[in-house]
């Protein structure tokens, strides 16, 4: 059986199981339910003292009742790829349980032609899946055998592919026994990540960050893949899961195309890594919100 390691366990987040379940069950508590039942959520991938209580807002809107397949969709941080991959491995390890692979839609997907394979140094380097991984585990504890994941990272892609591999994904949109995990930051602001947009009409640059990371989220929220595109051209914010939130925003449209409409998205917490003052300063903003489809 080949098992991708928690290789983030131990830095990013605890790799003590049972202060993991603690925190977990801590943030959780802390949350509203508010806008579910899930069909997908945007949560943050950094280390948890930085985000761990904001992803609880998406994780908090998931009915692990009726969830049996969760496709987790993350951004590619170290590896140039021009399409979506998908993982080699059987099983993702956690400091809870294990986490099994849907090997049966790895098949499928791969059938489309559209899908290359990461392999195991890949996949073991980048955080984008990994981060999403325990949370999953905890709000699944109760059906730990009854679930399967699919992990898919997501490259470069421009707005047409990510409306095809929308439109590829959509009838599994469609499955209300599956979950879309969509793993993005928000704004990367300082001179260390080469960013630095500031309108001053705001006031202190975090209220500038915040201005611009709401206006990115209403558009989300809007569900206009377009729109969104328009919006980062003109801003070139560094939102790092922009691809995987426009396959998402595809697959609605794709959705929307075949007359099915009855979707909202909303925007459930936002927060700051820091409050940055002045120019020397950097941040990085987290954000979670939950895709919901109308009976």
């Amino acid at each position: 059986m080949s098992a991708r390691r928690a290789t983030h366990a131990g830095s990013w987040y605890t790799d003590s199981g049972s202060e993991l379940s603690r925190q977990l069950d801590r943030w959780l508590g802390a949350a509203d339910l508010s806008h579910g039942p899930a069909r997908a959520i945007i949560a943050p991938h950094a280390g948890y003292t930085y985000c761990g209580a904001c992803g609880a807002f998406a994780y908090r809107q998931v009915s692990p009742v009726v969830v049996k397949r969760i496709f987790i969709l993350g951004p590619s941080h170290h590896v140039r790829l021009r399409g979506c991959a998908l993982s080699v491995a059987k099983k993702y390890r956690t400091p809870l349980y294990d986490l099994k692979i849907d090997t049966q839609i790895n098949a499928e997907l791969e059938k489309t032609g559209q899908f290359s394979w990461m392999d195991m140094k890949t996949d073991e380097d980048e955080h984008s899946i990994e981060m999403h991984l325990p949370y999953i585990a905890k709000v699944m504890e109760d059906y730990k055998d009854q679930f399967t994941i699919v992990p898919i990272l997501v490259g470069s892609l421009n707005p047409d592919q990510e409306a095809q591999y929308g439109s590829l994904l959509s009838t599994y949109f469609m499955d209300p026994t599956n979950l879309f995990v969509i793993s993005s930051d928000f704004c990367h602001w300082g001179q260390r990540f080469s960013y630095t947009y500031y309108d001053r009409s705001c006031g202190p640059i975090h209220k500038s960050i915040e201005k611009l990371d709401k206006q990115g989220m209403d558009i989300i929220e809007s569900l206009s893949p377009q729109a969104f595109t328009e919006y980062l051209r003109k801003y070139s914010n560094t939102i790092c899961g922009r691809h995987p939130i426009g396959v998402m925003l595809g697959a609605v449209k794709a959705l929307q195309d075949q007359g099915y409409d009855k979707m909202s998205f909303k925007f459930l917490k936002y927060a700051q890594s820091s409050q940055c003052q002045d120019m020397e300063d950097s941040s990085v903003s987290y954000a979670s919100g939950s895709l919901v489809f109308e009976i």
